[in-house]
């Protein structure tokens, strides 16, 4: 019996569009060649960024909406220029498929010394290099298993929410494999249940939620990886009790309910301590998750839920997958049994609220900016808030229901943002034309994030995408002079016309597209450009100067520029 067949690339490719993948980042290169003359008439859109890190960036941008991103570079230069983001994307567990085209199996075979090598016969060392910051990954070499490699590593992806590499040689991307493997759908497998480990941990758990007395849930970031967001709200809604999130779980839950009050910051930290329970999902304790490890509850009164294991004080009780377990334990939970818990806490929509009667010729600052911005949100939209004055600034945000926000969690490579902005809203694009309900793309960043990363402004402008920036000039890197270096040299940056870059990189002046530029400087700027409806209702990309002084920033970060010079506090 003939078996139908399809070419390696094409394999891949089907299987990235079986898994929610419509568009793909990368850079043309030599190795990489024959791969790309696929990922069209796999019905994939190609996105050629400007450089392939900026492609890593855009693919985890990507993949933090749509579930999924993929990237192909070449072989040695092309890779290690994406590694960083690779590396970040390991850090915050974006699921990203990093394809590399390698030479043909006859240069490999005979160390030949060919350009995008070390000159030294020796092919692996990109191999063991990427070992370190991907869950999983192969260097196809035998056609027979091919398919099979593909597929154990995609789903490496799909189940640790981190990246994965796929190394194709030159010479195998035409050739001809089953393609029976397609009619069987990728997913990450359902767990057989641990009755006695479900029994023992449910028991321990229901007795500490019935006899606890001020009860709190805490939303952290890595409950979105383990795809339990749904049974989550469904607990913070039912038990009605105190709820944070931390920055990384910022905007998973709706932050309109009243009994969610906002970013877990030290000043929160006698209250928490306070309260007798503390339901924690999806713990990522990284210091800059944590304002330098502040914000960890108590272990001794916290019950910790991470994708797989569930933590009480310091009894572990493992193979309890959250996506299974937690709605067993919402079916278990008798709601007449439910201890209430409503503490006399402000509200953010009420502390948070507006300023009004600012005079109208002072010059914008970050004590009030972040709250008059705030109404510019609206359902549906994507907020990515760049490492630094940004990233602090979007904690006190208010945000409607249904928006994303993204901001510093882990890896913290400045510049991430704007390539991130490209992937999400193309993540947004390509989910409207399944049918989901479009939305804008909102990017804050500073101006030396904005130097590091800056032409995939150009991508964006090619594209069309609804992409509004709003660029924070304060002369420099304010967050790093705020950690050290107040008047030091290399926290300059050599100054730009940033609104010349729409100019620069080709945007429309005319048309539906056309992109519009603002600079503020004052409150009266700021009021007239929310007002102006090519801002309210425009498409393509519209750009925001927001002028500050060079040492205003978010109170977290003025606290530490007050540490280095505590002589000009105390005076």
């Amino acid at each position: 019996m003939e078996t139908n067949t399809t070419t390696l690339a094409d394999y891949l490719f089907t299987r990235l569009r079986q898994l929610g993948v419509d568009s793909i980042f990368g850079l043309p290169g030599d190795y990489n060649l024959n791969l790309l003359d696929y990922v069209e008439p796999a019905k994939l859109h190609w996105i050629g960024n400007c450089n392939e890190l900026n492609a890593g960036y855009a693919a985890d941008g990507y993949a933090r909406i749509k579930g999924l991103g993929a990237l192909v570079t070449t072989f040695g230069v092309g890779e290690l220029s994406a590694i960083n983001a690779i590396a970040g994307a390991y850090a915050e567990r974006a699921p990203v498929v990093h394809v590399v085209g390698t030479p043909v199996r006859d240069s490999q075979d005979s160390r030949a010394l060919i350009h995008h090598t070390f000159n030294d016969g020796e092919y692996q060392r990109f191999d063991r290099m990427y070992e370190h910051v991907t869950v999983a990954q192969t260097m196809i070499s035998d056609l027979r298993s091919a398919p099979a490699e593909i597929d154990r590593v995609l789903l490496q992806c799909l189940v640790h929410s981190r990246p994965v590499r796929i190394a194709i040689p030159d010479d195998m991307v035409a050739l001809r494999v089953p393609t029976r493997s397609l009619d069987t759908k990728i997913s990450i497998p359902l767990p057989a249940r641990q009755p006695k480990v479900e029994e023992e941990a449910l028991a321990v758990i229901l007795d500490r939620i019935y006899n606890a007395k001020r009860p709190m849930i805490l939303v952290d970031g890595e409950s979105r990886q383990s795809r339990t967001l749904d049974e989550v709200e469904h607990l913070v809604r039912s038990t009605e009790w105190p709820t944070f999130t931390t920055g990384f779980g910022k905007s998973l839950i709706d932050e309109s309910l009243p009994n969610v009050y906002g970013v877990f910051t030290p000043a929160h930290k006698p209250f928490v301590e306070s309260c007798d329970l503390v339901l924690h999902f999806g713990p990522h304790h990284s210091n800059t998750n944590t304002y330098i490890f502040q914000t960890i509850p108590p272990a001794a009164t916290t019950v910790a839920f991470t994708a797989t294991t569930v933590q009480i004080d310091k009894q572990i009780f493992r193979d309890l997958p959250a996506k299974l377990f937690l709605p067993q334990l919402i079916a278990q939970l008798d709601s007449a049994k439910i201890p209430p818990h409503k503490p006399d806490l402000p509200h953010p929509t009420t502390t948070f609220a507006a300023p009004s009667g600012l005079p109208a010729t002072e010059k914008v600052n970050n004590a009030s900016f972040w709250k008059k911005l705030n109404p510019f949100f609206r359902e549906g939209d994507i907020i990515l808030a760049e490492t630094g004055t940004a990233g602090y600034g979007a904690n006190e945000f208010v945000l409607p229901p249904r928006t994303r926000l993204f901001k510093p969690v882990t890896w913290l490579s400045i510049g991430y943002m704007l390539p991130a902005a490209l992937g999400a809203s193309l993540a947004q694009r390509d989910r409207a034309s399944h049918g989901a309900k479009p939305g804008r793309t909102v990017l804050l960043i500073g101006d030396g994030s904005f130097q590091l990363t800056a032409q995939e402004l150009a991508t964006i402008i090619h594209h069309k995408l609804d992409v509004v920036v709003f660029l924070i000039n304060n002369a420099g890197y304010t967050i790093e002079r705020c950690i050290h270096g107040h008047d030091a040299r290399y926290n300059d940056i050599t100054p730009w016309r940033y609104l010349k870059a729409l100019e620069l990189f080709g945007a429309p002046t005319e048309g539906e597209y056309a992109a519009h530029a603002w600079t503020v400087r004052t409150w009266a700027d700021l009021e007239g450009m929310l007002a102006d409806e090519r801002m309210a209702k425009g498409k393509g990309v519209r750009m925001v100067e927001v002028c500050m002084e060079m040492l205003d920033a978010p109170r977290v970060l003025l606290n530490l520029l007050e540490k280095q010079f505590p002589e000009k506090n105390e005076a």
